[in-house]
């Protein structure tokens, strides 16, 4: 069956299969540290609430059955365990339809968290990550040749993710068009990393280059994605550089990794023989009929939900980051349609006076990521998803759902474990605060100049109050 089966891509599917598994088993585990806390029982925005007004029609989910923290964590748990398995590779050597069930099992178990997780699970990762997993779950195992259907599929996810991306950046904020979008992104980006300071302050010349060649990278080169070896070889390799420049410069979670992954289904064999000398293993079985069919029923059905997202993508109403189904398959992406010129933070304080007057002393909550002390180094976090430090710098752009931020509030004034678990820093370690607030500032990153005789990374000026000191007597009830 050599029209089905793409024997020189044996190498792009181990890398395929293993890549989005380590992806799921680092969502897993953060699902695991982190969903008990935000959405749990006791959650910020508890999922048994959420799933009183939303039905199993509009949001499909395991916990529709019932939810519990401890169903949460089985879950979560049993996905590490398949992730890890796959990753490892013990599924791929068995029959074919082996690695389909656990990489499905994968996709209906993320799909249960991201359905319920509401704001925290608002990412466009998310769903990239849903579909991604779906989609290899018919790249067979090595009793099979990679169905070639299957292959270009994956091609097809990243084309969408870098030419939407890329169209969403033309059609947005001029600071893409007149080339100066880096003159600030890598300052105001969600969660800077320990290169970023360096990299803000490169010349400005060497700025607009990076614009422009990215604009080539995202609107030109996924066009070569489809074209004949070893065209989209080099494509490919392409949008790797670009993407792990992405990862050296900034904190994008699993983004960026699981876009490198997903680009190495252009790069085959013939490409490694010549770079590396290596000689993949070439299956000889016979594919069976009910594998042919599966996956291309699967792949008719995939092609089908292609039209919401290819409309899309031609439309001047592009969507960023949205799926057209409940089930996160075949979606649209994209980030950064506008690039903020100033950044802000929400700092938390907390103050222990009966009445806390203009002396009072405030002492600061430390989160694990999001810019705090100025003295603090950026640190690194991705692929790791750090979500309430993300949903605060959503908070300082002004978003409007903030029921979750009072309730984090009013966490800090209860002293919840789960809660200050999700920071790096509580100031109040032997007892909660009596009184709570939080300000809005101003950072930039500091000069070399400053840095050296300083020490700072940031420098921060006051913009306002954003929550006026409150005390847990002014919010008895979580309703």
């Amino acid at each position: 069956m050599d029209w089905f089966g793409a024997g020189d891509y044996e190498i792009a599917r181990q890398i395929l299969q293993r890549g989005v598994a380590a992806c799921y088993l680092i969502a897993f585990v953060s699902a695991i540290n982190q969903f008990p806390a935000l959405l749990g029982d006791r959650g910020l925005l508890p999922v048994p609430r959420f799933l009183a007004r939303v039905s199993f029609r509009e949001a499909p989910s395991l916990f529709h059955w019932r939810y519990s923290d401890g169903l949460l964590l089985s879950i979560c748990w049993a996905g590490v365990l398949v992730s890890a398995a796959l990753l490892i590779g013990f599924p791929q050597q068995g029959p074919a339809w082996v690695p389909m069930v656990a990489f499905l099992l994968l996709w209906a178990g993320y799909l249960s968290l991201v359905n319920v997780g509401q704001t925290f699970y608002s990412f466009g990762w998310e769903s990239l990550l849903l579909e991604a997993g779906f989609v290899v779950a018919f790249l067979g195992s090595h009793d099979v040749a990679p169905p070639i259907v299957i292959v270009v599929f994956v091609r097809w996810i990243v084309f969408r993710l870098e030419f939407g991306a890329g169209m969403i950046k033309i059609r947005g904020g001029p600071e893409w068009r007149d080339l100066t979008a880096l003159y600030y992104h890598h300052e105001t980006q969600p969660m800077p990393n320990p290169v970023s300071w360096y990299v803000h302050h490169l010349p400005r010349w060497l700025h607009r280059g990076e614009v422009l060649g990215n604009h080539v990278v995202q609107l030109l080169v996924p066009f070569f994605l489809f074209a004949p070896q070893p065209l989209a070889s080099v494509a490919a390799t392409i949008i790797i550089a670009t993407q792990l420049w992405l990862v050296l410069t900034g904190n994008f979670s699993w983004l960026n990794w699981i876009t490198i992954v997903l680009a190495f289904s252009a790069i085959d064999d013939a490409a490694y023989r010549a770079a590396l000398g290596v000689v993949p293993p070439v299956s000889s079985a016979r594919t069976p009929a009910w594998f042919i069919v599966v996956v291309l029923t699967a792949t008719v059905f995939l092609l089908v939900l292609s039209w919401a997202p290819l409309r899309n993508l031609v439309t001047r109403g592009q969507l960023m980051n949205a799926s057209f189904n409940r089930y996160h398959l075949v979606n649209a992406y994209g980030a950064f349609g506008t690039v903020t010129r100033v950044r802000y933070e929400v700092i938390v304080e907390g103050n222990d006076d009966p009445a806390p007057g203009s002396h009072a002393t405030w002492r600061e909550y430390g989160f694990r990521a999001k810019p705090g002390d100025p003295r603090a180094r950026p640190p690194q976090v991705a692929p790791y998803h750090l979500r309430l430090d993300w949903l605060m710098w959503f908070l300082a752009l002004g978003a409007r759902d903030t029921r979750w931020f009072e309730v984090f509030l009013l966490r800090l004034l209860q002293g919840d474990r789960r809660t200050l678990r999700l920071l790096k820093h509580n100031p109040f370690p032997e007892h909660p605060p009596r009184w709570i607030r939080a300000r809005l500032c101003e950072y930039r990153y500091s000069t070399p100049v400053e840095k050296k005789a300083t020490g700072a990374w940031w420098v921060r000026s006051d913009v306002g109050m954003l929550v006026a000191p409150v005390a847990f007597e002014d919010h008895p009830s979580e309703s």
